[in-house]
């Protein structure tokens, strides 16, 4: 990494702790309101706080792919799109009023960002074989139960959350098919911060849930730019 690089990946470093901080306690979501990555602060100095914090840190996130010397120029395009992306459904989903839909399909391109940047990267028949295995087994554990509580709590969602499932599953196989240990770790990450999103809106509410997506969501993020290198 290039010196201003790491700098960059301290200041988004510093902004994630912060947003942590920010939705930590939260209880908002723990009745299905507007959870997402952006899941707004409830109390109004947390709200101030994450209204900062929040953008920032994918914000720096995307100086950091800029500053870096990656493998290949191509890939790094596709990941700047896909943070890019992330930071508009972030912004979408933090503000107090339920932008769901919207904030779904900003990460749903996002994903199929990192989608076009893990195969420009090179996949492996053997990867992709593996990466088959992974989804078959992360669908059966959590999409099967996650499309039954849309079906059952919200019929009308059932589409888009399917279409988001189907993506987000396509990102996972790509990540393992390129057999990069950080893009394979980012990518398990962001799954599990997308699948805690879903499983809390729409099967079982949690109130420790907001703290648990956004230290998923940060680390799957950092972990798939870091894989540029």
């Amino acid at each position: 990494m290039t010196s201003l690089a790491v700098g960059l990946f301290v200041v988004f470093a510093v902004a994630a702790v912060a947003d942590w901080v920010a939705v930590a306690g939260n209880a908002g979501g723990a009745d299905g309101e507007a959870l997402g990555h952006g899941d707004y602060a409830v109390e109004p100095w947390r709200r101030r706080l994450q209204y900062v914090a929040k953008p920032a840190a994918l914000a720096a996130l995307v100086a950091v792919a800029l500053a870096l010397a990656p493998a290949d120029a191509t890939v790094r395009a596709w990941f700047v799109a896909a943070l890019v992306l992330s930071l508009a459904g972030d912004v979408l989903l933090m503000l107090p009023s339920d932008r769901f839909v919207v904030g779904l399909a900003a990460f749903l391109l996002a994903h199929l960002a990192y989608v076009g940047g893990l195969l420009a990267d090179g996949v492996t028949a053997t990867g992709l074989a593996v990466g088959l295995v992974v989804v078959a087994g992360a669908v059966a554990v959590v999409g099967v139960p996650l499309l039954r509580g849309v079906r059952r709590s919200a019929p009308g969602m059932a589409g888009p959350v399917g279409a988001y499932v189907v993506v987000i599953s396509a990102m996972v196989l790509c990540a393992v098919g390129t057999r990069d240990a950080l893009a394979i770790a980012g990518a398990a990450a962001f799954y599990a911060s997308d699948a805690l999103i879903g499983l809390t809106r729409f099967v079982r509410p949690a109130v420790w849930a907001p703290l648990a997506i956004m230290v998923s969501y940060h680390v799957g993020q950092a972990l798939l730019t870091l894989s540029l290198v």
